[in-house]
């Protein structure tokens, strides 16, 4: 079986045992050459691949390997960049008449790695053109793009496929900002405090009895209102309560969990996706077994097996009792329409492995991200918060 890096082959290997040989490609085995496009734009822009240097010998390594055993798993990551490097490796190491199977998990745990090999499958050939299309975009934009900003700005620059586009709507935003013309305005609230009562603020609602905007252009027209109110007396016309439901959040993606992880961790997108990286590939959690705490990190789609919304309601049954589960099952979709929704959300891998189990084998941003993802996943089959108002 070939994964990408040492750490997932390590956890897999373990989990797999004797009867199976784990190595690992390190990532990209192949690539556009360097020093020329690598790209026949005459030719449907057909692309020039070679092994990169510094893979040559994994590669000789690899291929040895496979022609030494029974068959060939290709067990790379369950994305676009994961099918392209399987598809890559099958055509640099080749393993002529050997059975080479693709097979894919959401995490690595000795449950779906069973029902990977259940429902192994062939290189999916839609997921590999689609990260060759990124990748001859980006050579294309680059390779033309970055001359230019070298003899029109300073040499060292870079254009690439997305940081270019971003750069012009950052560029538009400073623009319009630029071109703003501020206008003044003012807003007036009091503070409040009955006799014997707690103080609180009120806001200007109406003037002479006319409720809607009210315009305070200025601070003379503030003064204006003031110099009234300051002599007026006051009382609570009344009071209205209401009970508000709020529903829980949906599981994490990847670009909610780098929001999170920055509000609440400080910790950067790269930090975040790093330690999120070594929560999926497999952590010792004792006696010798290492496991995936999370799902696959990198997903646009927030669903969830039904397996681990069980586990998860039946989790928060047991420890806050059925008042806290809603009577239904809560799923989630996207609206994305560009969503793979063979993914799912980034979780647990189990809901009762909980963050103080996991206290003394984690790193310090281990703990606090994975206590994160863990509490959200939960919250996510809790019942609604209430809150009055």
């Amino acid at each position: 079986m070939i994964v990408e890096s040492p750490a997932k082959a390590t956890t897999v290997g373990k989990i797999l045992g004797r009867n199976y040989i784990v190595k690992a490609s390190m990532g990209h085995v192949r690539d556009l050459p360097e020093g020329r496009l690598g790209v026949d734009p005459d030719q449907d822009f057909l692309p020039e691949y070679q092994v990169m240097k510094d893979k040559r010998a994994i590669i000789a390594d690899l291929k040895k390997a496979g022609a030494a055993a029974d068959d060939v798993y290709l067990a790379t990551d369950p994305d676009r960049e994961g099918e392209a490097i399987s598809w890559h490796l099958l055509e640099a190491a080749g393993w002529k008449n050997k059975p080479v199977k693709r097979v894919v998990f959401h995490s690595i745990t000795p449950e779906a790695i069973k029902e990977a090999f259940e429902q192994y499958r062939e290189i999916d050939m839609r997921l590999v053109n689609a990260q060759q299309a990124r990748r001859i975009l980006d050579r294309l934009v680059g390779y033309q793009l970055s001359p230019l900003l070298w003899r029109k700005v300073r040499r060292g620059l870079s254009a690439g496929r997305v940081q270019s586009v971003a750069l012009r709507l950052v560029v538009d935003r400073d623009s319009a900002i630029g071109a703003f013309t501020p206008v003044e305005y003012w807003t007036l609230a009091a503070s409040l405090q009955p006799e014997g009562g707690r103080a609180f603020d009120a806001k200007l609602h109406s003037v002479a009895g006319k409720a809607g905007a009210i315009e305070l252009p200025d601070q003379a027209s503030v003064d204006r209102i003031t110099a009234d109110l300051k002599g007026a007396g006051y009382k609570v016309a009344s009071v209205k309560k209401r009970e508000i439901k709020r529903k829980p959040a949906a599981p994490f993606i990847t670009s909610t969990l780098q929001q999170d992880a920055f509000r609440q961790l400080r910790m950067s997108a790269r930090q975040a996706m790093s330690v999120a990286q070594q929560l999926y590939e497999g952590i010792n959690v004792g006696e010798g077994e290492s496991v995936g705490l999370i799902t696959y990190m990198r997903t646009d789609s927030p669903q969830v097996a039904d397996s681990a919304i069980d586990e998860t309601r039946s989790y928060v049954r047991s420890r806050w009792g059925s008042e806290y589960v809603p009577q239904s099952a809560r799923r989630y979709t996207t609206r994305s329409k560009v969503a793979q929704e063979a993914h799912e959300a980034i979780r647990p891998t189990s809901s009762a492995r909980t963050p103080e189990s996991l206290r003394g084998r984690l790193t310090n941003d281990q703990a606090r991200l994975y206590d994160l993802i863990w509490k959200r996943m939960v919250a996510s089959q809790m019942a609604d918060a209430v809150l009055d108002s």
